[in-house]
């Protein structure tokens, strides 16, 4: 491949800081040559398909012209192989003229191309080719879409050089420190983030009161007592089925069964039965979660009525009711339904004297769970507070 003459063409870095500034330095001091396109790469054309002839399956991505999810509409098995594009190439999407480079096998829809490189790819230049890529839309954009193929390959870019020929070393040393520079940010932005949520949700303070103490060095003294589950609560209520083929977007966070995600499939707009927040849910095979918000529910959740229940005495009654419903009882020959929370018996502590309503020491179970908060949350806080720390120490050097 070819190069013309080198040409300066310092390409400037967002200045942020001091690392930024030392990249915009190397950017000025670097020799830039000019190319076209077409000595680097070449467009194709994609054999394209609709996805009903997909199959199950996930060996390959299944890429349309969307710039959503990286142009990856789902993904699919083996459906033929003259239709399979290779992995390591680039998929062009003639409608927003998005490129992405593609790390596995890929079938293509309508309006697909692909982009094949005439030399070795490694990381960094693939990085920096992508970039660059999409610095062309803007052209492609403004032309036909009959001429896309001619306007990409006649493009010129720039790219390092030294000695006459593509600087492929300073692609990659560039593109590991923009990658190091970017860690950094991230964690600090993480840091900062966890730092706001442990102050706005109280969990900042770990140290344990002298009724939180107690509760835990009396734990095993504790009394306790067998409570059905409907004498407690009234009856379960059942969600409704709603296939995924209907479901509407929304805001509203839809529960199914599942652990991924703490059981939210979807969030939904349809109009559906809305569970009240600081209930329960026990799914088909009996795992029990919290629910701190608002949410609709298909026909595999049943749900627990603790609405006027403290928070706290809530997350305990959970963890409770998940040792009983979560034994392994039910799985998918056996589901777990309303019927079965109905007739579930759980263990609790009770108030001795009683003092509360059917003897439950609701307020033991608050200050229990209090303690076992802060003694989770002690190492999250000391973690955040030395990583800001250290944060700290690097910007004021």
């Amino acid at each position: 491949m070819g190069s013309k003459q080198p040409i300066k063409k310092p390409k400037p870095h967002r200045k942020l800081g001091k690392v930024d500034a030392l990249l915009n330095e190397k950017l000025e001091k670097v020799e830039w040559g000019e190319f076209k396109i077409e000595e680097l790469f070449e467009i194709q054309n994609t054999l394209s398909f609709n996805k009903d002839r997909l199959t199950a399956g996930n060996e390959y991505d299944y890429i349309t012209r969307t710039s959503q999810n990286q142009g990856i509409l789902q993904e699919t098995g083996f459906v033929n192989e003259e239709n399979i594009n290779p992995s390591g190439t680039w998929s062009l999407g003639l409608l927003q003229m998005d490129f992405f480079y593609r790390e596995r096998p890929w079938y293509a829809g309508q309006f697909i191309r692909k982009i094949v490189p005439k030399f070795e790819l490694n990381k960094s230049s693939i990085l920096f080719f992508t970039v660059i890529f999409n610095k062309q839309k803007q052209n492609l954009l403004s032309g036909l879409v009959r001429d896309v193929d001619k306007a990409f390959l006649n493009a010129n870019i720039h790219l390092p050089t030294k000695n006459g020929t593509i600087d492929f070393e300073f692609m990659e040393n560039f593109i590991a420190e923009l990658e190091a520079e970017r860690i950094a940010e991230l964690e600090a932005e993480r840091i900062a983030e966890l730092e706001a949520y442990l102050l706005a949700t109280g969990l900042k303070d770990y140290t344990l009161t002298k009724e939180e103490e107690k509760a835990l060095k009396d734990f095993e003294n504790i009394r306790w007592n067998i409570f059905n589950l409907e004498s407690l609560f009234g009856n379960s209520t059942r969600g409704r089925r709603l296939k995924s083929q209907n479901r509407v977007y929304g805001n509203l966070p839809f529960v199914t069964a599942g652990e991924n995600n703490e059981g939210i499939s979807a969030y939904i707009g349809n109009d559906v039965k809305i569970f009240s927040e600081n209930t329960i849910t026990i799914d088909m095979f009996g795992s029990a979660k919290y629910r701190s918000y608002k949410y609709g529910g298909d026909d595999h959740i049943a749900v627990i009525h603790t609405e006027k229940i403290p928070k706290l005495a809530t997350l305990f009654l959970t963890a409770a009711i998940h040792k009983v419903s979560h034994a392994g009882q039910f799985d998918y020959s056996r589901n777990f339904y309303a019927k079965d929370a109905d007739e579930l018996n759980i263990s609790l502590p009770v108030a001795v004297p009683p003092s509360v309503v059917r003897g439950l020491d609701y307020a033991l179970m608050e200050t229990f769970i209090s303690a076992i908060q802060k003694l989770v949350i002690k190492e999250v806080v000391l973690y955040a507070d030395r990583k800001i720390a250290a944060t700290k120490s690097v910007v004021n050097n």
